[in-house]
This record gives structure tokens, C-alpha cells and sequence, in this order.
């Protein structure tokens, strides 16, 4: 078998930089690399686009849905780590856990769309809560989310990092006011929900990790279960998952840290609460399960590989 070909559009960005940070040293795969004074020059990135097995899409929506129209080859898997197709049902969405079903329709697909990073939170503990019975499709949801400065860009990371920066960003800030962030369609539709969830990110002084908090009156769910019942629930869901575990109940400090797992891949559960009241919050790396690796872990399952190849 040929060596996969892989070409990141987009190499400059964040998320870009950060997939070729994770497969750049990698033997199994041969890397294509656009000229730095070209990457904007349309033909040449199409020559790169058609030459891959695989594409990351790294682009503001519009230039994502621009460049997947430039893609004229049948056999090309592109990967996008935009907003842009996540609700399109023409395209997989990239989150393997779900399901095996979602595992294997993911390895079959020429068309993956990366999850957001705060949807990644809020879809892992929703979705299973949901998909068991427990939590009703129509249950008003709210969610708050706690991120590092990376997930906002170049320019946000410029801004935390200037010495000379205002005193304002030492604190947590708290932003989307409006309610209408862009991650809310892919929550709904993916959850199965039939509202959108008030949802509220905060982002603060460090550079990443995740955490995203979802909090629930027990006596409004199916069966009305303890806060342990549904820990447990959780666990059997994800028993078999390399990167998604549910920490034991009872196990965690009394402070969770949203930068526990940065660095990694994985996305820990923990449940917190009692026989009335439960917080189910995801702790992760919103560039690494949230944003880089993730799209990494899905190019391994699309090329048959151990999808935790490259990935720690």
C-alpha cells in the first residue's frame, strides 16, 4: 500500500499548525507542503487539494465550503475543521464515540466534519444521556463552558500574551451574550435535541484546556436518577473508548480544573451532585480532543490505523 498523502490547508492557523505539529514526524505518512508565498494562490492549492488521500480543511467557513469545491477528485477524504458542515447531511460527523455505527460510518467517509471544541464538551455528555432515555429531547438545557485563550485564535493569543495588555483579561471573561454561538446547531442536531440549549462560554488566563458543564434537576429526568446512577449510566457508555472515560464517583477533588488534560487527546467525564441536583461536566484540551486531534484521530479510523496513532 501507497503511503497516505496528506495536505493541511490552511498550515498557518492554529488548528493547522497544530495537526502538523502532531503528524509531522510521523514515517507512515508522507506530508504535502504548499509554498509559503503560494498558500493563497488558488490553482496551486488546488493542485495540493486533488494530490492528497487526505485534506484538513484548517479555514474560515467560507474558504472551507471555497476549497471543498475545488476538490475535482473522487478518491480525496477531506476533514474540515470548520463550522461550516457540521449539520450537513452529506457530511460524517467526526465524533467516533458516539457510536460504533458513527465509528464506522466515519471510516467510510470521504466527507468528515471535525466537532467544535465546546460542542465536543457538551455532545459527549448530552448525547448518551439522551440516547438512553434519561434525558428528554425537550429538557430546557443550560451549559457554561470554561476555555483557554488558544481556542480564540492568532489574534486572541497575541492579545493575552502582549505585556502590555489590559488588565481586564487577567479575569474571566465571559462572551457570546447574544446566545446564539456558533456551535448551538451541531448541539441540537447532534444531541437529537428540539431546543437549543441556553449556552454560555467563558474564556480566561491560560493558554488551553476545556471545561464544559452541563447542570440537571434529577426529578425532571427519566426515572429520576441520583447523580451516582447516572455516573454509572455514563461509564457502561463509554467502557470501551480509548480517549472518553467516566471518572469514578466520589473520585474527583473538590475543584476541577479546565486545563487538567492539556496536551492529550482524552476527554474525562466527572459527575458531580446528589439525589437531587447533577453537574455532568467534560474536561479536555480544546485544541486537542476539541479541535487537532480530533481531526487526527478521525484521519487514523478513515485510513484503518490504531486511531490513537500520533496521539497521546
Amino acid at each position: 500500500m501507497a503511503t497516505p498523502r496528506v495536505y493541511i490547508d490552511g498550515q498557518s492557523g492554529t488548528t493547522g499548525l497544530q495537526i502538523y505539529e502532531r503528524i509531522g514526524a510521523r514515517d507512515d505518512l508522507e506530508l504535502l507542503r504548499i509554498d509559503e508565498d503560494k498558500r493563497h494562490d488558488v490553482e496551486e492549492r488546488r493542485k495540493f487539494l486533488n494530490a492528497a488521500d487526505i485534506v484538513f480543511l484548517c479555514l474560515p467557513d467560507q474558504g472551507a465550503v471555497e476549497a471543498t469545491q475545488l476538490v475535482e477528485n473522487p478518491d480525496v477524504c477531506i476533514i474540515d475543521a470548520s463550522t461550516a458542515h457540521r449539520t450537513n447531511p452529506g457530511w460524517t460527523y467526526g465524533f467516533p464515540e458516539l457510536s460504533h455505527a458513527q465509528r464506522a460510518a466515519i471510516a467510510a467517509s470521504k466527507r468528515i466534519a471535525n466537532p467544535g471544541c465546546h460542542a465536543t464538551g457538551f455532545i459527549s455528555t448530552v448525547a448518551p444521556l439522551v440516547r438512553m432515555g434519561i434525558l428528554p429531547s425537550d429538557y430546557p438545557l443550560t451549559c457554561y463552558s470554561l476555555t483557554g485563550y488558544s481556542g480564540g485564535g492568532k489574534k486572541m493569543i497575541a492579545a493575552y500574551e502582549d505585556a502590555a495588555r489590559p488588565e481586564e483579561l487577567s479575569a474571566p471573561g465571559i462572551y457570546g451574550l447574544g446566545l446564539t454561538h456558533k456551535h448551538l446547531p451541531e448541539m441540537r442536531a447532534v444531541c437529537g435535541l428540539t431546543r437549543d440549549p441556553v449556552f454560555m462560554p467563558v474564556i480566561d488566563d491560560y493558554y488551553k484546556g476545556m471545561a464544559t458543564s452541563i447542570m440537571l434537576h434529577n426529578e425532571l429526568l427519566e426515572g429520576r436518577p441520583t447523580a451516582q446512577q447516572i455516573c454509572e449510566r455514563l461509564a457502561e457508555y463509554y467502557a470501551d473508548e480509548r480517549f472518553v472515560s467516566v471518572l469514578p464517583f466520589g473520585s474527583t477533588a473538590q475543584t476541577l480544573y479546565a486545563n487538567e488534560l492539556a496536551g492529550t487527546n482524552e476527554l474525562h467525564i466527572a459527575v458531580c451532585g446528589n439525589d437531587e441536583r447533577t453537574a455532568v461536566v467534560a474536561l479536555f484540551d480544546n485544541l486537542g480532543k476539541g479541535a487537532s486531534g480530533a481531526a487526527v484521530q478521525n484521519m487514523n479510523i478513515v485510513l484503518g490505523l490504531d486511531e490513537a496513532t500520533g496521539l497521546a
